[in-house]
């Protein structure tokens, strides 16, 4: 059935009260916990907070730390400082704005980091730059996984940090962050070189794309094709409302990052889970919770992190990868990714370049398995990385099984008998299953396999059956009025054709 077929308004009022109050229920059994903030396990995590708010904040997440409390002066400096040049450069000599960006940005990361990173970064770029003339694609992707798997492994990666000197806290981050993903676009750029049949791109276009210091330590991927067309083209006019738009967009990034520090004062929903103890006393709801906050304020963090990135590019008249899809959002394999940038990256280079049409379930297993391989490079090997990789893996290619399996006799006749109404119903029932399986196998990946097994022990075994039920009817409630929002945008890209007027 497809994906307009509607609910009645009375039934979808009944699923958004049980899903509001499901959240208000969880929300009060974390603050009951948060509230006992003197445990001893907390102690290193739990810092004070605002003056005015008077309670300690959770301040487990160093990545939010750095952005937005430790270093926000630095990052801020250094983008006003880009977006300030790059507007000059836009009205006197707009033709050389990507020139000024690659100047601008590598002046920067020789002033952060020092001349002996700037070398190690050119000399990667050298590399792969050289490899890209032979136009081998097999040979680009070897050099550049070898190449990003230095930075996975001793001895290289001792050796290679010895190029970064100085006590300068946020380097550690800075040098792990800066290399990965200029390994990922120069395998762009070379992969980009080898489809091109006339000649080749120069390698002062490399450094352009390389040293765009918004993308240059923390991403997103912009693959080197959009990238060379929207930083070169001559037209910088704007669309209607374009800057509105963008002031509107930095102030809902300065909104989220403001109700995040607020929500962190009173629900510790990072510090918790590190206390195992703590964990397997607390009830269905506060444990079931747990998780889904973790994995909602993961995409939070990244939107922000990538929105504010996404707020400059746009100034310079790119268009870069959007936020990820909000895990509220998210009820199958094929749409859950945390970083939209890596996402286009590997779905471009390798899923849907091994994979073709996505029909095949031979062509499929080999897209996929290659894929989170590669993902799991990215990552850095572990058991924990490998675990998530083949969970999500096997949830791709299952979806497919399941897809073909239902397009098939008898089931096929079934569901057309059917109104389409409760074909939606039907199918929400297998994603309220398919729902949580995404979330339980994306703990792994931002959490930890001690919190992700303890959840999925007590939502499967020990709260079964009465927790469990309760919990799959409010994710069905929550699936059901994703369905609905998915519904309404539909009817907008593809509205319903206006059917003729009687005859008279």
């Amino acid at each position: 059935m497809g994906v307009k077929a509607a609910l009645p308004r009375y039934e979808l009022y009944f699923y958004n009260v049980v899903l509001c109050l499901a959240m208000l229920w969880a929300a009060s059994w974390i603050y009951e916990v948060s509230s006992n903030a003197n445990r001893r396990t907390f102690k290193s995590s739990i810092k004070p907070g605002w003056y005015y708010i008077g309670r300690k904040m959770d301040m487990a997440d160093v990545e939010w730390s750095m952005w937005f409390s430790t270093f926000w002066a630095h990052i801020l400096f250094a983008l006003s400082g880009h977006v300030i040049f790059a507007k000059i450069c836009s009205l006197l000599a707009p033709q050389y704005r990507s020139l000024v960006y690659m100047v601008y940005g590598i002046l920067a990361v020789f002033t952060s980091m020092g001349w002996t990173y700037v070398t190690l970064i050119l000399s990667h770029c050298v590399l792969l730059y050289s490899i890209s003339l032979v136009k081998l694609r097999w040979m680009c992707f070897s050099t550049g996984l070898m190449t990003l798997a230095t930075f996975k492994m001793e001895p290289f990666v001792s050796w290679q940090e010895a190029f970064v000197t100085g006590g300068f806290d946020l380097r550690h981050i800075l040098f792990y962050g800066g290399c990965g993903f200029t390994i990922m676009r120069c395998m762009s750029f070379a992969l980009e070189n080898c489809e091109r049949k006339d000649g080749n791109y120069s390698f002062l276009e490399l450094l352009k794309y390389n040293f765009y210091l918004p993308f240059f330590y923390f991403g997103p991927i912009m693959t080197f094709d959009k990238f060379y067309v929207q930083a070169n083209k001559s037209d910088l006019s704007r669309k209607e409302r374009e800057m509105w738009n963008i002031s509107l967009q930095a102030l809902l990034n300065l909104g989220a990052i403001v109700m995040v520090d607020v929500l962190f004062h009173f629900m510790y929903i990072l510090t918790i889970p590190t206390d195992m103890k703590l964990l397997k006393h607390l009830s269905d709801w506060a444990l079931v919770g747990l998780a889904y906050w973790n994995l909602v304020y993961d995409w939070v963090k990244a939107a922000v992190m990538f929105g504010v990135i996404n707020t400059v590019s746009k100034l310079d008249h790119l268009d870069p990868p959007k936020p990820p899809k909000c895990i509220t959002m998210l009820y199958v394999f094929s749409e859950t990714h945390f970083d939209r940038g890596i996402n286009d990256w590997l779905c471009k280079y390798v899923y849907n370049y091994l994979g073709g049409k996505h029909d095949n379930v031979l062509d499929e297993l080999v897209a996929t398995l290659c894929t989170f391989g590669i993902t799991s490079l990215w990552l850095g090997p572990g058991w924990g990385v490998f675990i998530w990789a083949f969970l999500n893996c096997f949830g791709l290619n299952l979806e497919l099984w399941t897809t073909k399996l239902f397009s098939m006799e008898p089931f096929f006749s079934v569901e057309m008998a059917m109104s389409e109404a409760m074909s939606r119903r039907i199918r929400a029932v297998f994603n309220t299953i398919n729902f949580w399986t995404i979330v339980l196998y994306n703990l792994l990946a931002i959490n930890s396999l001690e919190f992700a097994k303890l959840v999925a022990k007590r939502l499967l075994l020990k709260g079964f059956p009465l927790s469990t039920m309760v919990v799959l009817f409010v994710t069905y409630c929550l699936v059901q009025l994703i369905k609905e929002t998915e519904r309404r945008q539909a009817l907008i890209d593809d509205p319903d054709p206006i059917p003729p007027p009687a005859p008279p």
